[in-house]
């Protein structure tokens, strides 16, 4: 599985708006490309956001950074043009472990 980690800065003034647009349609938006098989929403208190999505395959996180990831990412930038700093990473997981 690969994991594509997508960390946003958010601005306390923005948070509450960052946080509902992010849970009620561009969570599902990214799902709905059919990339990825699972999303994660995490805060941390001193507003930091982070997006876990867990790609199967090398080829469908490619797919999706090749034909969706570009729209979606335009419209998080004109709903947020500023207050909000983006990094992204790509994981490679070695291993689970469920109690």
């Amino acid at each position: 599985m690969i994991v594509y980690e997508v960390t946003a800065k958010v601005g306390e003034h923005l948070a509450g708006e960052y946080e509902r647009y992010m849970r009620e349609q561009h969570i599902p938006d990214v799902l709905r490309t059919g990339a990825f098989k699972s999303a994660s929403f995490l805060m941390t208190e001193d507003g930091r956001y982070q997006v876990r999505y867990g790609a199967e395959t090398r080829d469908a996180l490619d797919r999706y950074l090749n034909d969706s990831s570009g729209l979606l990412r335009q419209d998080v930038l004109k709903r947020f043009p500023s207050g909000v700093e983006f990094t992204r990473a790509e994981w490679n997981l070695i291993q689970t472990w469920k109690c």
